[in-house]
């Protein structure tokens, strides 16, 4: 089952690799750096070059141990092209019950974002478990200790947008559950050594903050 597999890699490494702009030609290589490394989750946002393109080739490629998706979904549609290309998760900036049902129903994992508690009740009540506080860092760690008091114990959030690697154990403490990386990790002119470099330096600094 889809959600289990995504909580066993969760508890594993709690961290989304985000490739904004990632081109189809680079992502295998970009891909297979990330397993290597430890990564489990990878998110191709659809506002990249080509973003069905890669997340299909991560997919196949990559299947048997990660689980990978799309961000910046905004529309059922897009989680349905997504669901074909091979993506499992479902990650928007925003709480749209469609997307959320559409991915629940095609036994994908959407992680909507959110501000408030009241889009936070909402994401849950449309089907989501996993929440993406967005953008983090302007509501500050804790934002999600408040929000941990009111909201289920089966309801986990996701910190994303500013949120480094060095600020991962103060989130940590304050209940986040995981953490999306983007341009600490991959931007589309960082060289594949660099990148290899920032995602095990990645790996290495939670597994110590931890």
């Amino acid at each position: 089952m889809t959600i289990q597999r995504f909580e066993d890699l969760m508890k594993r490494l709690p961290l989304v690799a985000i490739l904004r702009g990632l081109k189809p030609e680079k992502a295998l290589d970009v891909g297979h750096i990330l397993r290597d490394a430890g990564f489990r989750l990878i998110e191709v946002p659809l506002n990249s070059p080509e973003p069905l393109k890669c997340i299909e080739i991560l997919a196949k490629a990559l299947g048997d141990d990660c689980l990978v998706g799309a961000g910046t979904v905004l529309e059922a549609q897009q989680v349905d092209d997504v669901h074909r290309a091979g993506g499992a998760l479902i990650v928007s900036p925003n709480t749209n019950a469609a997307v959320i049902e559409r991915a629940c129903a095609n036994g994908q994992i959407p992680l909507p974002g959110f501000s408030s508690a009241t889009e936070a009740f909402a994401a849950l009540a449309a089907g989501a478990r996993y929440l993406k506080l967005f953008p983090a860092s302007t509501y500050g760690a804790g934002h999600v200790k408040a929000l941990k008091a009111v909201l289920p114990q089966d309801a986990h959030i996701l910190a994303v947008g500013g949120v480094g690697a060095n600020d991962v154990p103060h989130w940590q403490a304050q209940g986040a559950s995981g953490f999306g990386i983007g341009g600490e990790l991959f931007k589309p002119d960082y060289s594949l050594d660099d990148i290899k470099n920032r995602a095990e330096a990645l790996v290495k600094g939670y597994q110590a903050a931890c």
